[in-house]
Order: C-alpha cells, then sequence, then structure tokens
C-alpha cells in the first residue's frame, strides 16, 4: 500500500475526529463565556472542565488553546486559562465585520438569485414572520439561518463565505433565541432585503442586509448589558499578539 494512503487511512480520521471534539469544546466555552457563566477574572482548569464534559484533557486544552488565540481567554503559566473580558466594543467589531462581509454576499446575490428561488425565500420568510407572532424562538432560528444561508451560498463566493463563518462562530447561535426583540428584527429586516433582491439592486441589499447584522449586535449589546456580562477592560487584560 503506498504511503500516502496508509497515512489517509490510519491518522487523518484521528485527527479529524480530535480536531472536531477540540472545536466542540471550543464553542462550549464560549457560549459559557457569552450567556455569563464563566467571568473574567476566572480561571479555567482544564482538568476540571474534562472532567465536567467527560472527555480526556487532550481535546480541552486544544480548545482553549484555540480561545487564547482568539482572545477570549489568556495562558497564565503556573494558574491556567484565564477569562478574557468582553466589551461593547468588542460586539460592536464583531458585528461590524459580519455586517461588511454578509452586505458584499447580499450584493453578490441580488445578480444571482432568480425568480423562482427568491420566491421560495418570500414563502421560508412569510413562515419566519408566523413563528416570530408566535414567538417561537427555535423556528425562527431555523428559517432564519435557511434564509441567511441561502444568500451567502448564492453569492458564489466560498472564499467570503468561510470568512463569515469564522466570525459567526464567535457567537453561539442557538444564544440568540434568548434575546429580546430578536425574532422580531428578524422579521423586520429582512423586508428591505427582499425588496433589493426583487429589484436586483446591489447596493441597495448590500446597505440593508449591513443594516440587519448591525441591528442585531445592537440588540446582543443590550442584552449582554441587561445581564452585566459586559466589562470594561484595562489596558493589562487583552491579550497581546506578536506579528
Amino acid at each position: 500500500m503506498p504511503v500516502g494512503q496508509a497515512s489517509s487511512a490510519g491518522r487523518h480520521p484521528v485527527l479529524d475526529g480530535r480536531h472536531q471534539l477540540s472545536e466542540m469544546v471550543a464553542s462550549h466555552v464560549r457560549e459559557a463565556i457569552m450567556i455569563g457563566e464563566l467571568r473574567t477574572p476566572d480561571y479555567i482548569r482544564t482538568e476540571h472542565l474534562a472532567a465536567e464534559l467527560g472527555i480526556s484533557a487532550t481535546p480541552v486544552r486544544e480548545a482553549l488553546m484555540i480561545l487564547h488565540s482568539e482572545g477570549a481567554v489568556r495562558w497564565e503559566p503556573r494558574r491556567g486559562f484565564r477569562v478574557l473580558p468582553i466589551t461593547a466594543q468588542d460586539v460592536t467589531d464583531l458585528f461590524d465585520v459580519q455586517a461588511y462581509i454578509a452586505g458584499e454576499l447580499a450584493a453578490r446575490a441580488a445578480r444571482a438569485l432568480d425568480d423562482a428561488e427568491i420566491g421560495r425565500l418570500q414563502r421560508i420568510q412569510s413562515r419566519l414572520e408566523a413563528a416570530a407572532r408566535e414567538r417561537d424562538a427555535e423556528q425562527v432560528d431555523r428559517l432564519n439561518h435557511e434564509i441567511h444561508r441561502t444568500i451567502n451560498r448564492s453569492s458564489a463566493s466560498h472564499r467570503m463565505t468561510t470568512l463569515l463563518n469564522l466570525t459567526v462562530h464567535y457567537v453561539p447561535l442557538g444564544f440568540f433565541g434568548t434575546i429580546e426583540g430578536w425574532a422580531e428584527a428578524s422579521a423586520h429586516d429582512h423586508s428591505a432585503i427582499f425588496d433589493a433582491l426583487r429589484a436586483r439592486d446591489a447596493d441597495a441589499a448590500r446597505d440593508a442586509m449591513a443594516c440587519h447584522i448591525r441591528h442585531i449586535g445592537r440588540l446582543l449589546i443590550d442584552h449582554l448589558k441587561s445581564h452585566d456580562v459586559l466589562s470594561t477592560p484595562t489596558h493589562g487584560d487583552r491579550p497581546t499578539h506578536r506579528p
């Protein structure tokens, strides 16, 4: 058997499985930080978290190193990983980046989506609005995801879509259902986006999508403030990255 085949069969599935597990742990910790279960200056003990999740320490350590590189936690020798503050500016910056990328994807979608696909999206939107009226946050989340995924994929901009996904994972998607006004915003803000898509107006689609994403960001900031999650860091609290 060629060496390349042996390598693929013998090592890659194990590495992929461990990578997926570490990403799942990272998502778990991100959500715990975002909802205030873990707060600065808490320390996350690798062994304790591994025991809590029922897994080995290795993927937990890898997950915390991922979060260290993102600036969510900081490794301190002999003490562990310390949770770093989340500020309103952090959240604003994150959603500004998302707004730029999602806006550009929507502009490209305005040139790419055909009438049949726009019609399908509008039917999904009608179901989303009905779910919002019924305060079915889980259904709103699912339908909202389908609408945004369709718009993003239709742009045929795979690298840009990947970049958007990298920013989205900083805020766990299932968390939005708890935010006051989120379901209503998802139902209301999409109207301007659909108007622009129907008109094949790329500039209007870009602006409408960017405004929608920033609106969601403001709702999240209000929610985090009301739950005393946001803080004002000192200079020493922020991670230092080498170029």
